[in-house]
C-alpha cells in the first residue's frame, strides 16, 4: 500500500520539462523529453528491424512487437540501469496514453475502409467463410481454459465465461491490414481469391468487434468473478451498445450526409478532418461510459460515416500518416514492452504454447477450407484462403491489451497468445508464397496464372 502511494505521489510530482543541464537537472527525469527519447528508440529500433525482415517478406507490425519485446522485460528491459533510464514505471501512462489514441484513430480508419461493397459482389460466401473461421476457434475455447489452468496455475480474476469468449476471439480474428498487403504484395488483391479474402476479413472484422463487445459486457466491466455494480450490468452494457450502433448507422449517418450537402464541398472539406477525429474521440468516450472500450465507439464511427462523395477518402488522407507512420508503431511496441517471455516457464506452459497456435492456425484454415471448398472453390485456392485468413497481427494485438488491461488475462496467458500472434503473422507470408510458387493448372487458369511478385518491399501494416 505504501508503495502505491509512493508510486502515484512521485508519478504527480512529474514536471513536463526540465530547467537544464546547467541547472543540474537531467532530461530524462522530466515527462516530456524523456516521451521524446522513448518515441525516438522505438522508431529507431522498429524501422532497423523492418529493414532486417524486410527480405523475409514479412509485415511490419512483427517487427514492431519485436521491437518492443526487445526493449522490454524479456531482453534489454533486464538490464536494471536501461530499464531505469528509459522506461521507468512512473512513465509507462504517458507511452500507453499516446499509443492508445494513436490505437484509437486507427480504429476509425479501419471502420471507415470497411468496404461492404465487396461483401455485396463476392455474395453470400464470404459470410459463410467468416462464420466458418470464428466457429471452429470459438467452439475450442472453452476446451482451452481448463488446459490453460493446468499448464498455468495462476489466480484468475476472469470467470469461466469471460474468459472463453476472450480467447475465441483472440483465436478467431483475422487482420484485414495485414492480409490485405500480404495479398498486395503477391498480386493477389484483384483476383477472385483476393476479393474474397478481404470480403470475408471484412465480415470477420465485424464479428470480432461483436465478441469483444460481449467480452466486455460478460466480464461486468472489470473483468472480475464479481462483477462491478448491479448483476444486470452486462445486459445493460449490451443493450446500450446495440441502441448506440444502431443510432450511428440509422440517425448519425444521414445526418452527416445532411450536414455535408448543407456546407457544400468546399466548406465541408475544410471541416471533415478535424471535425470527423474529434467526433471519433467523443464516441470513444461514449462507449467508454456505456462499459465497452473507447476504440469501439471509434470504429462504428468510422463505419458510419458516409461513402457517398469524398468526405471518407479526405478523412483517411489526412489521419493515416500521422497514425501508420508514428502512433500505431508505437501501440504495438508497447505491446511487446508489456510482454514477459519469461513469465513462460516450463515444458507446460510451451506446450500450452503449442496448443493454442495449433488451434489458432488449424481452426481458421480447417473452417474456411471446409466452407471454401463447399462453395465450389478449387482446393488449392482454398488451402490459399485459409492460410491468408489464418493472418494476426493488429486485430490479435488489439484485443489482447484490452483483454489484460481489463484484468481478463493475467501476464503469462497475454505472452502465450503474443507469441501465437506472432508465429501465425510470420508464417502467413511465406505459406502463401509458397502455395503461389508453381506451375499453373488446368483447373483455374484465372487464379492459377498469379505469378509471385518479387523484389517488394515488406508488408507496411
Amino acid at each position: 500500500m505504501a508503495a502505491a502511494n509512493s508510486s502515484a505521489a512521485s508519478s504527480a510530482a512529474v514536471k513536463m520539462a526540465s530547467d537544464g543541464l546547467w541547472q543540474g537537472e537531467n532530461p530524462l527525469d522530466f515527462a516530456l523529453p524523456l516521451l521524446a527519447v522513448q518515441i525516438a528508440v522505438i522508431l529507431a529500433v522498429t524501422q532497423g528491424l523492418a529493414l532486417a525482415l524486410r527480405p523475409l517478406r514479412q509485415p511490419k507490425v512483427v517487427a514492431e512487437i519485436l521491437g518492443g519485446i526487445l526493449l522490454g522485460p524479456s531482453a534489454l528491459g533486464r538490464w536494471g540501469a536501461f530499464r531505469r533510464t528509459l522506461f521507468p514505471p512512473w512513465s509507462a501512462a504517458a507511452l500507453d496514453t499516446v499509443s492508445g489514441l494513436g490505437l484509437l484513430l486507427f480504429l476509425f480508419l479501419v471502420g471507415l475502409e470497411l468496404d461492404f461493397r465487396a461483401v455485396r459482389r463476392v455474395g453470400p460466401r464470404s459470410v459463410a467463410v467468416a462464420a466458418a473461421g470464428i466457429v471452429l476457434p470459438l467452439i475450442a475455447a472453452p476446451a482451452l481454459v481448463p488446459l490453460l489452468n493446468l499448464a498455468v496455475p495462476a489466480p484468475r480474476h476472469a470467470s469461466f465465461l469471460s474468459l472463453c469468449v476472450f480467447l475465441g476471439a483472440a483465436l478467431s480474428v483475422t487482420a484485414l491490414p495485414v492480409l490485405a498487403c500480404i495479398l498486395k504484395e503477391l498480386g493477389l488483391l484483384a483476383t477472385p481469391l483476393g476479393e474474397t479474402a478481404m470480403a470475408a476479413a471484412a465480415v470477420n472484422d465485424i464479428f470480432a468487434w461483436a465478441l469483444l463487445a460481449l467480452a466486455l459486457a460478460v466480464s461486468g466491466g472489470g473483468g472480475g468473478r464479481d462483477p462491478k455494480g448491479s448483476p444486470l450490468a452486462p445486459v445493460y452494457i449490451l443493450a446500450s451498445g446495440a441502441v448506440f450502433v444502431a443510432f450511428m448507422l440509422c440517425a448519425a449517418r444521414p445526418l452527416i450526409v445532411r450536414l455535408a450537402r448543407r456546407l457544400g464541398p468546399d466548406r465541408a472539406a475544410g471541416l471533415t478532418c478535424s471535425g470527423a477525429v474529434a467526433c471519433a474521440l467523443l464516441a470513444g468516450v461514449v462507449t467508454d461510459a456505456i462499459g465497452v472500450h473507447p476504440v469501439f465507439g471509434a470504429f462504428v464511427f468510422g463505419l458510419s460515416m458516409p461513402r457517398e462523395g469524398d468526405l471518407a477518402e479526405r478523412a483517411t488522407e489526412k489521419v493515416a500518416p500521422l497514425v501508420s507512420g508514428l502512433m500505431l508503431p508505437l501501440y504495438f511496441a508497447t505491446s511487446g514492452l508489456h510482454t514477459n517471455i519469461d513469465n513462460v516457464r516450463g515444458a507446460a506452459a510451451w506446450g500450452m504454447v503449442a496448443l493454442v497456435v495449433a488451434v489458432a492456425l488449424l481452426g481458421k484454415f480447417g473452417g474456411t477450407f471446409v466452407v471454401a471448398t463447399g462453395t465450389g472453390m478449387g482446393r488449392h485456392e482454398a488451402a490459399a484462403l485459409g492460410v491468408a485468413m489464418s493472418a494476426k497481427g493488429l486485430v490479435e494485438l488489439i484485443v489482447l491489451n484490452i483483454g489484460k488491461e481489463k484484468k481478463v488475462l493475467d501476464d503469462t496467458t497475454f505472452a502465450i497468445f503474443v507469441i501465437m500472434a506472432l508465429t501465425t503473422t510470420v508464417l502467413a507470408t511465406p505459406c502463401m508464397t509458397a502455395l503461389y510458387r508453381r506451375p499453373p493448372t488446368a483447373t483455374a487458369p484465372e487464379m492459377d496464372a498469379v505469378e509471385l511478385k518479387g523484389g517488394g518491399d515488406a508488408c507496411p501494416a
